[in-house]
C-alpha cells in the first residue's frame, strides 16, 4: 500500500541558490508536539508550531512554502497564568547544521554537578530548548519560544553529527561527532561538559537514549553498535551483526527493542539487554552477502525511526523509497516515494512521518492500527523490566517469549 501524503514544507529558493549545501540532515518534533524544526540547508534552521502546520495542510492542500506568514497560536503556560503565543522562527546558526534535538526541563531534576550553587539559567517547566550541532564542531542552544541563543558549546573538534536529550527532563545532552567521541553536557549547569565517551575508532554518526535515560546507544563508521551505561558512563556491550557502517539507531517506546540502520541494506531490531537480533528488515532481495554488503549503494539505509505505538518502524533508503514496517511482519506494510532522502522521524503522537530532502520536508500519514491489549500490556511490563527479569517470571514460556518480542 502507498502512504497518503499529508503535506510538504518547501525551502524558499532564489535564482542563484546553489543546490549543493541544501541538504536537510535533520528533522525533529518537540517532545510535547508543539513545534517542528528542520535544517533548510546551509546555516538556516526553521521552527514552526506543529498544529499550525497541520491546519495549513488541511486548509490549503499539501503544499506549504516554508517562509509563509505565520498565524500565532496560544500555548498553555505551566502555571496556568499568562498564555504566551508560539510563532515561527528562522534561526541562522552561523555554520552548516548537521543535527537538531529538542529538550524540555523537569524542574525537580537537579544538575548532576551538585557543587555548583549559581547558574545563569533557571529552566522552568514550560521551557523548551533546541540544540543545533554544526559543521565547525560547535553546539548552539536556543530558546524555542523566543529564538534567542542561550549557550555556545565548543569542545568538539569536528562535525557534530547527532544530538539527543535524555528523555527524563534532566537536560542532559549527548553529542556524537566525527572527532570519534561522544560528549555529555549538563545544560542545567550552564552547559558544563561532564564526560567524554571514547570507544569508537572512527566517525560517530548517531546516538539515542533509552526511554528511561539509563542507556545510550551510539553508532558510527564501523559495524558495531555501542551501548553505554549513563549512570556510570561506561560501555555495557557492543552489538555485532551488521556488515557495514551503522548510521542510525532508535529505541522502542518501552525500551525493550533497539532498531539500527546500516549501509549493508538492512535494519536490525535487537534486544539491547541481551544483545541478540530479533528481526531483520532487508531493503535488497536477495540480501547481499557480507563480502558485497558495502557495494549495494543504491540501497544504503539512511535513517530509521520507531513509532510511539511500538508496532511500526520507518526506514529511508537510497532506492528513493520510504518504508513502513510492522515489527511482526517481514515485508513493508506501506511505502512512499522520496528522492535524496536523508532523515526521517515520527511525530510525537506517531500519526505522521516527516522526512527531509534538499532543504524541504515531506509528511505522510502513518499506518493506523489499534494496538492489541496484549501488546499494550507487554509495553507496560517492558517499560520497567529488562529481559533478564522477564525471563525469571513464574509464567508460561509462551508468555515469556511474547514479552521478550520473540513471537
Amino acid at each position: 500500500a502507498r502512504s497518503r501524503t499529508i503535506g510538504e514544507l518547501l525551502a524558499p529558493t532564489s535564482p542563484f541558490d546553489k543546490k549543493c549545501g541544501r541538504e536537510n540532515w535533520t528533522v525533529a518534533f518537540a517532545p510535547d508536539g508543539s513545534y517542528f524544526a528542520w535544517s533548510q540547508g546551509h546555516r538556516i534552521v526553521k521552527l514552526v508550531p506543529w498544529s499550525q502546520c497541520l491546519n495549513n495542510f488541511l486548509l490549503h492542500g499539501t503544499k506549504n512554502v516554508a517562509n509563509s506568514i505565520s498565524t500565532r497560536l496560544p500555548r498553555q503556560n505551566s502555571d496556568g497564568g499568562q498564555k504566551s503565543k508560539p510563532c515561527e522562527h528562522i534561526i541562522d546558526c552561523g555554520d552548516i547544521v548537521w543535527s537538531l534535538a529538542f529538550g524540555s526541563s523537569v524542574p525537580e531534576k537537579q544538575s548532576r554537578c551538585v557543587n555548583i550553587e549559581w547558574h545563569r539559567f533557571k529552566f522552568g517547566q514550560d521551557q523548551l530548548l533546541l540544540a543545533t550541532g554544526l559543521n565547525n564542531g560547535r553546539i548552539k542552544i536556543w530558546d524555542v519560544y523566543t529564538g534567542k541563543l542561550l549557550l555556545n558549546l565548543m569542545d568538539h573538534t569536528e562535525v557534530v553529527r547527532d544530538l539527543t536529550f535524555a528523555p527524563d527532563g534532566s537536560l542532559i545532552l549527548v553529542s556524537a561527532s566525527r572527532d570519534k567521541t561522544l560528549r555529555v553536557w549538563d545544560l542545567k549547569d550552564d552547559g558544563n561538559m561532564m564526560k567524554v565517551l571514547r570507544g569508537h575508532q572512527n566517525w560517530v554518526y548517531g546516538c539515542a537514549f533509552s526511554p528511561d535515560s539509563s542507556i545510550l546507544c551510539s553508532v558510527g563508521a564501523s559495524k558495531a553498535v555501542f551501548l553505554w551505561d549513563m549512570d556510570k558512563y561506561s560501555m555495557i556491550r557492543k552489538l555485532e551483526g551488521h556488515h557495514n557502517d551503522v548510521v542510525a539507531c532508535e529505541f522502542s517506546p518501552d525500551g525493550a527493542l533497539l532498531a539500527t540502520a546500516s549501509y549493508d541494506t538492512r535494519v536490525y531490531v535487537w534486544d539491547p539487554h541481551i544483545g541478540i537480533i530479533l528481526m531483520e528488515f532487508g531493503h535488497l532481495f536477495p540480501p547481499p552477502t557480507p563480502i558485497f554488503a558495502g557495494g549495494a549503494n543504491d540501497r544504503w539505509v539512511r535513517s530509521v525511526s520507531f513509532s510511539q505505538d511500538g508496532l511500526h518502524i520507518a526506514s529511508l533508503a537510497d532506492d528513493k523509497m520510504v518504508r513502513f514496517w510492522r515489527i511482526d511482519e517481514e515485508y513493508p506494510v506501506q511505502v512512499a516515494p522520496l528522492n535524496n532522502g536523508l532523515c526521517c522521524t515520527f511525530s510525537t503522537d506517531g500519526s505522521v512521518l516527516a522526512a527531509g530532502q534538499d532543504g524541504s520536508v515531506y509528511f505522510w500519514a502513518t499506518p493506523r492500527q489499534v494496538p492489541s491489549l496484549q501488546h499494550l500490556c507487554r509495553m507496560a511490563v517492558r517499560r520497567v523490566m529488562p529481559t533478564s527479569q522477564v525471563k525469571n517470571l513464574p509464567i508460561p514460556s509462551k508468555m515469556v517469549e511474547f514479552l521478550c518480542y520473540q513471537i
